[in-house]
């Protein structure tokens, strides 16, 4: 799609194929294998002279918009997807690394991708070092010759630090290593990694990209030869595809992705100020606050500060639980991206998997809580955690 279209108009128009019936909405192709003109089309498909659909494991129409559409959004040459966030992370990894390789890792990411690398990566002999986010000078530090990718989450989960990506990016330019960028909490929306000099750009679509709970799904972006040839040929034969129909939910989600990151981080702000202001709150993590370490940064970096906003108790684990499980209308789930609020306790449930001392590490203390702001009136959420936190 030109370039010189806004973000909103590519989030509804871009990627769109109407086939010979015209539609308006697009086509949701169901269908597991695609039927060839004759016997030398078939050969010519399978051999990748001829551009067309194979088998839908990595080629389907509907799929096909979902990717293009993205990558207009993202300012990307090529995007593949997959069929979950951490398919798209354990994508990249089995694409660009091999053993003896090493990885150096934000130590403030999803707590399963920290045990996709510091635990079943090294089992193939690739090799993690967990890094400060926000230290560049750890980042330095730790590499070594065989470092061959940077990975990190910015804002990260569930702290929101905000990670300097384009001094990053020289760091990892200097290594000869390449640097992934998680942008689920931001998605292209607010932050754009590539033009700050990312290589890669990942993202879990099942959150904001969706924006309804409804579907799994991910996506690895970026130049072609980074992504287009090796991660089909990695999803042809490994096969963590993305089905055409969570591609179609998906794409109906892009269309509304700038006026729900706008408007739940609007939401995600006032409610992070009411909270910073409440004495039975000891602090208040969110990127849109002055006292936020990296205000000044995520101000630089991203169009407005996102809708995850997480807050230490007075009291430790028991008052965190305690504002959890009087909530009535937040949902306790882990998930975060939908337009319905939800609230967990990081520490017991997405990064209970991994030791006290990384928790300890990454700064998540049983008194955290995390609240992905979505939709409903701010007054009502402040309501329903008032009745904990009172």
């Amino acid at each position: 799609m030109a370039k010189e279209y806004e973000l909103a108009t590519k989030g509804v128009r871009a990627g769109q194929v109407r086939s010979q019936f015209g539609e308006h909405a697009e086509a949701l192709y169901l269908t597991s294998s695609y039927v060839f003109a004759d016997a030398r089309q078939a050969a010519a498909r399978f051999a990748g002279a001829d551009e067309g659909m194979v088998y839908s494991r990595y080629t389907n129409p509907t799929v096909a918009m979902f990717q293009d559409r993205l990558a207009a959004l993202e300012g990307a040459e090529s995007c593949v997807a997959t069929a979950s966030g951490m398919a798209a992370i354990l994508a990249t990894a089995m694409v660009h690394l091999k053993s003896g390789d090493h990885i150096v890792c934000s130590n403030a990411v999803f707590g399963a991708t920290i045990q996709l690398f510091g635990g079943i990566l090294s089992r193939f002999g690739v090799e993690t070092s967990f890094v400060s986010p926000t230290r560049t000078e750890e980042w330095e530090k730790a590499v070594r010759d065989n470092t061959k990718l940077f990975f990190l989450e910015t804002p990260s989960n569930p702290l929101t630090e905000v990670s300097d990506i384009a001094a990053l990016a020289r760091i990892a330019r200097s290594a000869g290593a390449l640097l992934a960028v998680d942008n689920v909490f931001c998605t292209p929306a607010l932050q754009r990694p590539l033009e700050l000099g990312a290589h890669l750009v990942v993202h879990s679509a099942t959150k904001y990209l969706d924006g309804q709970g409804r579907v799994l799904g991910g996506a690895v972006l970026g130049a072609r030869a980074l992504v287009g040839d090796p991660m089909s040929a990695f999803l042809r034969t490994a096969g963590p595809a993305l089905s055409p129909f969570n591609a179609w939910v998906l794409l109906k989600g892009l269309e509304t992705l700038e006026l729900r990151m706008r408007a739940q981080s609007a939401a995600a702000l006032e409610l992070a100020r009411w909270l910073e202001a409440h004495p039975a709150v000891a602090r208040v993590h969110y990127p849109g606050l002055p006292s936020h370490a990296q205000h000044e940064l995520a101000r630089r970096q991203q169009r407005a500060a996102g809708a995850v906003v997480s807050f230490e108790v007075k009291g430790g684990r028991a008052a965190a639980w305690r504002v959890i499980d009087a909530s009535r209308l937040i949902s306790i789930t882990a998930n975060l991206g939908d337009v319905k609020t939800t609230i967990i306790h990081p520490a017991s449930t997405t990064h209970g998997r991994i030791s006290p001392e990384a928790r300890a590490a990454a700064g998540i203390s049983d008194g955290l809580v995390r609240v992905a702001v979505g939709l409903e009136a701010v007054a009502d959420l402040q309501a329903d955690l008032e009745r904990g936190l009172g």
